[in-house]
């Protein structure tokens, strides 16, 4: 039975075909750089960069597929955000918290809300008003992709870390989007309606 398309492509591009190698990099990019400039700030570039220098060292022994093949580099890249955060010695750049979401519309699934807003601007500014470990858990769950397993071993934390924290982040941000859930979490972790938040 013949591989999948991301099979085929990352087996030609172990073999040092540049074209495969290219698509690969083409499908992850955007999704890498929206996660590092949100999170990583002005550094986000030169570490995208130290990523793939890094996914390129490491291509002929990774094994696996298009779902392992993200949490991979998305490892990666965290790693090389810590590296060059220690290197510069400096706190990560502060947001602007005046981020005003117009036209937004209610929603209960504030999931939903937040991974359809995800190529704008506005949206990840806001993520980026979350506590840090906050805003890493939802980057790579809904830009990453990476399910609990993956964004906990990225992150070196237990599963049940990232689903709490996953779970502070999506009230929080239903805060900052100034809506009331009332959902069940997803991810398992069940929870009473938030209070209302005085302005």
């Amino acid at each position: 039975m013949p591989g999948s398309d991301f099979e085929r492509r990352l087996e030609a591009a172990q073999a040092g075909d540049e074209g495969s190698f290219t698509e690969l990099f083409r499908s992850l990019q955007p999704s890498l750089l929206r996660y590092l400039r949100t999170v990583g700030g002005a550094l986000a570039d030169d570490v995208a960069a130290e990523t793939w220098v890094s996914v390129v060292k490491g291509l002929g022994r990774f094994r696996g597929d298009e779902s392992k093949w993200k949490a991979w580099v998305f490892t990666i890249a965290r790693a090389r955000l810590v590296d060059a955060r220690r290197r510069a010695a400096r706190t990560p750049v502060p947001v602007d918290t005046d981020v005003v979401l117009e036209g937004s519309v209610a929603t209960d699934d504030v999931a939903g809300t937040v991974e359809d807003m995800f190529s704008t601007e506005a949206a990840l500014a806001l993520i980026g008003q979350l506590p840090e470990q906050q805003a890493e858990v939802i980057l790579l769950r809904f830009v990453g992709g990476l399910d609990v397993g993956q964004t906990a071993r990225a992150l070196g934390k237990r599963p049940g870390a990232v689903r709490v924290a996953s779970h502070r982040a999506l009230r929080r941000l239903a805060e900052l989007l100034g809506k009331d859930v009332h959902r069940p979490e997803r991810e398992g972790v069940t929870h009473r309606p938030p209070r209302t938040v005085r302005r």
